[in-house]
């Protein structure tokens, strides 16, 4: 058996008769789909318990396999918290990415690309509590996910000052500058614990979001709004 518990196929030996009597053929299993399976079953436990309260027998026994065989496709506990990780940023920067390739124009894009991801990551505080704790350990400690997650939204940032540079609705002389800009000043209302913070202060998040994208706009060179 392979590493990814593949099970070749099996052929009886011929009957006397030199008929041979062939026996159900069992698919070899993709390995993509059960990596992608597993991450499935971490979510949902993660989701529901908590990565700290998920152990790698509670992942297993779900999938009907052996510990040995999770660990085949994930070398360690870690991985599998990255590879969730990473899964739930990507969801940000997907919100993120879908309204910078629509047709509105750019300062419109920019209002309602930062509205959206501050109000999924408030939802998901609000509703994903172990996810946001996720979350808040990757940032205190650093994972690469995390720095690749933030560069993929400055990069997003920059498509979008680009366009309205072109379109004559922003004045700035350095995209990457602005873009980085961007990222530092939105990062209260980005961040999840700024984010936990305000709500435990009862702050109004939603109006200070409003103030602070109009501060973003007008340091882009936008004087109607």
């Amino acid at each position: 058996m392979t590493a990814k518990g593949a099970i070749a196929s099996e052929t009886a030996p011929e009957t006397s008769t030199g008929l041979s009597m062939k026996r159900p053929t069992r698919t070899r299993a993709d390995p993509e789909e059960t990596r992608a399976r597993i991450l499935e079953v971490a979510e949902e436990h993660f989701r529901r318990v908590g990565c700290h309260k998920t152990s790698m027998a509670d992942i297993a026994s779900t999938l009907g396999m052996s510990v040995a065989n999770v660990y085949r496709f994930f070398p360690s506990r870690d991985a599998i918290n990255e590879a969730i990780c990473e899964r739930v940023v990507n969801e940000v920067a997907d919100i993120a990415l879908a309204i910078a390739r629509t047709d509105a124009p750019a300062l419109q894009k920019l209002d309602q690309l930062l509205t959206a991801v501050h109000r999924h990551n408030k939802r998901t505080l609000a509703r994903q509590r172990h996810i946001h704790d996720l979350i808040v350990a990757a940032l205190q400690e650093n994972w690469p996910i995390i720095k690749t997650h933030l560069e993929r939204m400055v990069t997003i940032y920059e498509a979008v000052i680009r366009e309205g540079i072109a379109a004559g609705e922003f004045d700035v002389d350095d995209v990457t500058e602005a873009a980085l800009a961007i990222r530092s000043a939105f990062m209260p209302f980005f961040h999840p614990i700024l984010i936990e913070q305000c709500v435990q202060l009862g702050e109004n998040s939603e109006a200070g979001l409003r103030t602070q994208i109009r501060f973003i706009l007008k340091a882009l060179g936008v004087t109607r709004f």
